[in-house]
């Protein structure tokens, strides 16, 4: 049995299949009907399609041995200087093999130091005639000006509800799944629009058989809703024994960490039958109760005190 990455197999092989972008697909199938591209740079979160869309770009350009004129390179693995001048620059010397360009991908080029952004400015100029350059970031605003102009920027969006919900069907009918409605929107929930974390949430709950709510929510290790709802409504009902044993219930039964309850929290205040103002005080002391965390404060004592501002706003 072939045991196959999800994330990998159903990775679109072409333009066509990439899911959602279309503002920016049908622009890059324009330049491939002209047989030539500019250096870009692809900005956006994480998981919405930039590496599948340069890789895309590559096969459509190169065709089964794209591999030889298509150089992937992650920034974040060697963020300095030296990976211009060297690999970059080594990559880009050499003319392309069969064809009129070469393309290099920089994955997370905002991990690039500014001198190693500067030294791609020069190396971008120097040649543009044999490579073009594609780079990838989540902020844009981290690349330094100079690159900036030298480069179409795309900007991809993060998915919809109705993407994730179309990628699942495509990998559910192929590997012949049987997924439920609210697994589906559990998937969506969890992700947050990111398509590869959609495809390993579900290969790892697929193990169980049928793909439900609760395998989704066991394989991604995060809190139901149902339960961080249950804990905050004792809390606003003041039963505050109560709130806290449910609190314990997520922290050491269900073995979830604080920063995940927090976050649980954070999602499901604005769904609470409460008075607007009371919402907008919960929300400013989340965020305190959320630093205080990241600063190194106890999760369980930090909970707790957040739980005790709860049921203030109850009364």
């Amino acid at each position: 049995m072939k045991l196959e990455i999800w994330t990998e197999k159903y990775r679109p092989k072409t333009l066509k299949e990439v899911v959602n972008q279309k503002h920016i697909v049908s622009r890059l199938e324009a330049w491939v009907k002209k047989g030539s591209i500019p250096h870009m740079l692809f900005a956006g979160p994480a998981g919405v399609g930039k590496t599948t869309v340069a890789l895309c770009l590559a096969y459509e350009f190169f065709g089964k041995e794209w591999r030889t004129n298509f150089q992937e390179m992650n920034a974040s693995d060697e963020r300095g200087i030296n990976i211009v001048r060297g690999r970059i620059k080594d990559f880009a010397r050499v003319r392309p093999i069969g064809a009129d360009f070469k393309i290099i991908f920089l994955d997370e080029s905002d991990a690039l130091t500014p001198e190693a952004q500067q030294a791609l400015r020069r190396t971008i100029e120097r040649f543009s005639n044999t490579c073009r350059f594609i780079l990838s970031c989540n902020y844009s605003s981290k690349i330094i000006e100079p690159i900036q102009s030298r480069t179409s920027v795309f900007r991809f969006k993060r998915m919809n509800e109705e993407n994730v919900d179309e990628y699942v069907k495509r990998i559910a009918k192929g590997e012949k799944l049987n997924v439920s409605k609210d697994a589906t929107k559990a998937i969506y929930e969890i992700s947050e629009g990111d398509l590869r974390q959609a495809a390993n949430l579900l290969q790892a709950s697929s193990a169980l058989g049928k793909v439900r709510k609760e395998t989704i929510y066991e394989a991604a290790a995060q809190s139901k809703p149902e339960d961080i709802k249950e804990m905050m409504d004792f809390a606003l009902k003041g039963k505050f024994s109560d709130a806290r044993k449910k609190l314990f219930d997520l922290l050491i039964t269900q073995g979830l960490s604080g920063e995940d309850i927090i976050k649980g929290i954070h999602k499901e205040v604005f769904n609470l039958k409460i008075q607007e103002d009371k919402k907008i005080r919960l929300v400013e002391q989340i965020g305190e109760f959320e630093y205080r965390m990241n600063q190194g404060g106890s999760p369980e004592i930090q909970l707790e005190a957040l739980l005790a501002q709860f049921m203030k706003h109850g009364k």
